[in-house]
């Protein structure tokens, strides 16, 4: 039988995901909670890349990001939230080695391309706003799919080197994680060896994935907002502000859990606290995009409306 090349170093064969709590009816709360956040995610998110795909007022770059990111978020709280639904009502609470590796690397992948996607977004609009004549130039089909290709492969590289660098340790010890899914510095925690070089290139990804697209974000919205500035109009000055409020939220919600989570030393971690991050940037944040993208958004109530057949009537 065909073996994972780390599997030789450990022998733990399925890890016990402890989850949020021991208790039945905190966990029945709980699972009606998460349930209703992840259906309302799936339904909402489903519902912006919907409306972009069907109205063809909404086939711009900057849907397209959104619709890119809608279709990200689905697939991330998917990769964690449904397991974590059936642990809430199941006695059992195990998830097996290459099970647990799996959703590492697929979380990572999802969540190292959303992050550079916020760049990419913060780019967008850095163009529309100071050079809206050459918008359609610049932001040409090509490019866009070239950067959210780019952000794909940039996340699959990197998740495979911190796969890399956590399985290569042994676990032959205990195997319960303290977290309701399998993320690298809860797994951190049972390995049977020193982590300090793991500590170290953590914090070193830490900077590449989350402080270098910050950078971007952070140099673009400074142009943006001196361009805005220069604005005569208050109405146009506002609806500047508008569009950028939006994605500066998002990236805010996601980026500020991710940072104190992965760029903290692991002696320094708490175990409750990491999982009230974790569960911010991945099942949070995932919840309320769709909400705040749409609830402000003329073009996209006007989707919906028209979608709906409420468009006479609404419009």
């Amino acid at each position: 039988m065909w073996n994972l090349p780390w599997e030789n170093h450990s022998s733990v064969s399925e890890f016990i995901l402890l989850g949020f709590s021991r208790d039945y009816q905190i966990n029945t709360i709980l699972f009606n909670i998460f349930f209703f956040l992840y259906l309302s995610t799936l339904v909402g998110n489903g519902l912006i890349v919907t409306l972009i795909h069907l109205d063809s007022r909404l086939h711009t770059p900057m849907y397209f990001f959104i619709s890119v990111l809608s279709m990200l978020d689905m697939s991330y709280v998917t990769t964690t939230v449904p397991q974590m639904l059936v642990h809430l009502v199941r006695q059992k609470k195990t998830i097996s080695y290459v099970g647990c590796v799996t959703q590492m690397c697929i979380f990572l992948v999802l969540g190292i391309t959303e992050g550079w996607l916020f760049s990419v977004m913060a780019y967008d609009r850095y163009v529309a706003i100071c050079h809206p004549l050459r918008y359609k130039v610049i932001m040409s089909p090509w490019l866009c799919g070239a950067m959210v290709v780019f952000c794909g492969l940039w996340g699959v590289i990197c998740s495979l080197v911190y796969i890399v660098f956590t399985m290569r340790l042994p676990y032959c010890g205990p195997n319960e994680i303290n977290h309701f899914f399998c993320e690298v510095p809860a797994v951190l925690k049972l390995a049977c060896a020193d982590t300090s070089l793991n500590d170290r290139v953590n914090f070193i990804l830490g900077i590449i994935l989350l402080l270098v697209p910050l950078s971007f974000i952070l140099a673009s919205y400074i142009r943006i907002f001196a361009t805005i500035l220069r604005i005569h109009s208050t109405k146009s000055r506002l609806k500047a502000f508008s569009t950028c409020a939006s994605h500066i939220t998002v990236v805010t919600m996601f980026c500020g859990p991710a940072m104190f989570m992965y760029m903290n030393p692991g002696a320094n971690a708490s175990p409750e606290r990491d999982k009230k991050l974790a569960l911010f940037y991945n099942v949070i944040s995932a919840f309320l995009n769709p909400i705040i993208y749409s609830l402000r958004n003329k073009d996209v109530k006007r989707a919906f409306f028209k979608l709906t057949g409420w468009g006479r009537t609404q419009l």
